[in-house]
């Protein structure tokens, strides 16, 4: 592949690469080059957001770079103000160590963790540890306070009288010394850490080093359609979500976000996205996002492409029927995401599906063979605690055996299964062992 065709590759669903001219370049020299993402394990779980940037990495890896991701169990010390509205709590490093081991092992659903020539993993408490103040003072002089308070995030604290501690105008920089010890040739982030990325240009400049390609990614909305996907949001999609889960959450994609997802999470030709909506309406192009996204996060690692080649290669077919799509294949892995398919469709007209989480009940949890529903939906897993239980009743969010429950003090003798189910899709079978 030319210089200029894996460029054209690299720029699909991108916001800014700063420059471009020097990432061309540098593709053009033929060599190696280092690109890195720098992590601060504050929460070890990824989910579809993150694996926006991460398979844009793959895509370097697929080409014969390498990957070398940097975790901040140093930095993570200081907290990112990045998008912060106040000063972020720090972690300790033995935190950070171990969110970090999860972190690796999940990245390992996308990127290619296993060839020493195209991945690295480093902490920068390797280099941050012993830095000493002589070079703390030398990467201070590299920007201005003027220059901290252009950040949108830091200006807001501070025209809100929000107080900013002096330790966070050291982070970015500290971020950007990141790029120095692995002579980094291309950073990757977020839209929210575009600072960062040109404060590591600045430093590696300093240092005598080649600036780095800041390579900014957008980031991906929620299921909700408003905020950024989180996990604390509730508007997540898991990589390791079960593919029911997986299905099911994705059938709740906005609308609005739809293009943004196929654009972002899949290698569909955005032609062939507009052929989605034109034969199987929304719901139909919904069904193929699904499916696709469904099947490739299954496998143990996601396929370098996502598109409709892969859907074939897995036995994936659809039928478009005008306003929605049916899925057809056969094969075991299709086989799965039909089965979620249906799964979904019986959910969505009411119905109750035949595989659910289960969960026993013993004769202790009982009185006189009855429980509470307020306990009985907390045991089972679907409310945090009986109040939350009480709240969700009152707003008729809560089935017993698909009647939905408006008695918060009801009792329920408990002697066969029962179906428990919270919203539209939350399930639990609830066992009785009676002896």
């Amino acid at each position: 592949m030319t210089a200029e065709a894996a460029l054209q590759q690299l720029k699909r669903g991108t916001v800014e690469i700063i420059p471009q001219e020097d990432l061309l370049r540098k593709l053009e020299s033929g060599r190696r080059l280092v690109v890195k993402l720098g992590l601060d394990p504050t929460r070890p779980d990824i989910h579809l957001g993150h694996a926006v940037v991460l398979r844009k990495m793959r895509q370097f890896q697929e080409l014969g770079h390498k990957v070398v991701l940097i975790i901040g169990d140093f930095t993570a010390m200081i907290g990112d103000p990045s998008g912060r509205s106040k000063t972020r709590p720090p972690l300790t490093l033995e935190e950070t160590r171990a969110n970090a081991q999860s972190y690796v092992e999940q990245v390992g659903k996308v990127l290619i963790t296993d060839d020493p020539e195209r991945f690295e993993m480093r902490y920068n408490s390797e280099w941050l540890e012993n830095l000493g103040f002589k070079e703390v003072i030398k990467l201070a002089s590299l920007l201005t306070v003027a220059q901290m308070l252009e950040r949108e995030d830091f200006k807001n604290r501070y025209l809100h009288r929000v107080p900013i501690s002096l330790h966070e105008f050291l982070y970015p920089l500290a971020q950007g010394y990141d790029s120095v010890p692995i002579a980094c040739d291309v950073e990757m982030g977020g839209t929210d850490q575009k600072f960062n990325l040109l404060v590591g240009r600045e430093v590696q400049a300093a240092y005598g080093l080649e600036r780095q390609v800041a390579f900014i990614m957008p980031i991906l909305v929620g299921l909700d359609g408003a905020e950024k996907m989180s996990k604390s949001l509730d508007n997540y999609v898991g990589i390791y979500d079960d593919v029911d889960t997986f299905y099911a959450k994705l059938m709740k994609v906005p609308d609005g976000a739809l293009g943004q997802y196929f654009e972002l999470c899949t290698d569909v030709d955005q032609s062939e996205v507009e052929a989605f909506l034109a034969k199987g309406g929304m719901l139909g192009a919904h069904r193929v996002l699904a499916a696709l996204l469904s099947a490739a996060y299954s496998l143990p690692r996601v396929p370098a492409r996502i598109d409709l080649a892969f859907a074939h290669e897995v036995g994936l077919e659809f039928q478009f029927t005008g306003s929605d799509a049916r899925l057809l294949g056969k094969g075991p892995l299709a086989e799965r995401v039909l089965a979620a398919d249906e799964r979904y469709r019986r959910i969505a007209q009411g119905g109750i599906p035949e595989k659910m989480p289960e969960v026993r009940l013993g004769p202790g949890a009982l009185q006189e063979g009855c429980i509470p529903v307020v306990r009985l939906f907390t045991l089972a897993g679907l409310t945090p605690s009986n109040a939350e239980a009480r709240r969700l009743i009152e707003q008729r969010g809560l089935r017993l055996d698909g009647a939905v429950l408006t008695d918060p003090r009801l009792e329920v003798r408990l002697e066969r299964p029962v179906v428990l189910q919270r919203g539209k899709d939350r399930f639990v079978r609830v066992i009785p062992e009676l002896e």
